[in-house]
This record gives C-alpha cells, sequence and structure tokens, in this order.
C-alpha cells in the first residue's frame, strides 16, 4: 500500500517524537516501504550542527540508526533553510514531492489556544499535501 514514507525530524527534539518513528518504523516493515527521515536545518551554525553539511551527515546517521534497530530501509534528505521556523511548512511540502512520498508520519502537539494564531505543522501539511499523512500525538 505504502512505498516511500516521508519522517520529518527535528534532531534537537528526536526523544520527543519517540511514539511517531516507532509508528513510521512499523508502518514501513509492515508494507516493505523505505522510510525517507527529512530534517530543515539553518544555514547558520547552530548547537546541532555548524554547517548544513554537518546536519545532513548527522541526519544520515540517523536514518541508519533507525534501519538498524527496526530493520528497515531508510533513508535521509536534509534542507537548509536561512529561518526554519517560517520555512518549514513550505519545505516540508517540497520534500512530499521531492522524495516522492506516498504518506507522510510526523509528530503533532496537543491543541491548545495558540493554534488559532499559529497553525500546527501537522495540520498544514495534512491541509495541502497531495498524499495521506497520519499525525501522531
Amino acid at each position: 500500500m505504502f512505498e516511500r514514507i516521508m519522517v520529518p525530524v527535528d534532531l534537537t527534539h528526536a526523544d520527543r517524537i519517540e511514539k511517531a518513528l516507532r509508528c513510521a518504523a512499523d508502518l514501513a516493515a509492515h508494507y516493505s516501504a523505505t522510510a525517507i527521515y527529512v530534517g530543515v536545518t539553518t544555514e547558520q551554525p547552530s548547537s546541532l550542527a555548524h554547517t548544513p553539511a554537518e546536519y545532513a551527515e548527522k541526519l544520515a546517521a540517523f536514518a541508519k540508526e533507525q534501519a538498524e534497530q527496526h530493520g528497515i530501509a531508510t533513508e535521509s534528505k536534509a534542507y537548509a533553510s536561512h529561518d526554519p521556523t517560517i520555512d518549514l511548512d513550505p519545505t516540508l511540502l517540497k520534500a512530499v514531492g521531492e522524495v516522492k512520498a506516498d504518506l507522510v508520519v510526523m509528530a503533532s502537539h496537543i491543541p491548545n489556544i495558540s493554534d488559532r494564531w499559529w497553525p500546527a505543522n501537522g495540520g498544514t501539511i495534512a491541509t495541502h499535501s497531495d498524499v495521506s499523512v497520519l499525525l501522531v500525538r
């Protein structure tokens, strides 16, 4: 049913999205699909990586770790942005097409009052993507 599952990942908070990571890995294993871990980083040095290339290496290592841990096929795709906070949604929507995903599995947050002013990333991706989106709380 699914062949390419895109999983947006914020490496600085990977421990907070464990449930979504397990869900994506389970689906990838069940359907013999490839899980593609997508990350968006800043072009400036950060606490995680000094350059976008270093970030891409860390994302690739994360994908390899997920492959070994869950026995699934994985890939990674890193994007650099001047301001990832603002560019996150458009970048993830672009990534869906570029990685040829047929499902997106991503972590979501519990809705709150701030969602009236700042829409959730998952909701935006689900609304504007042409593929199925599974939001995991």
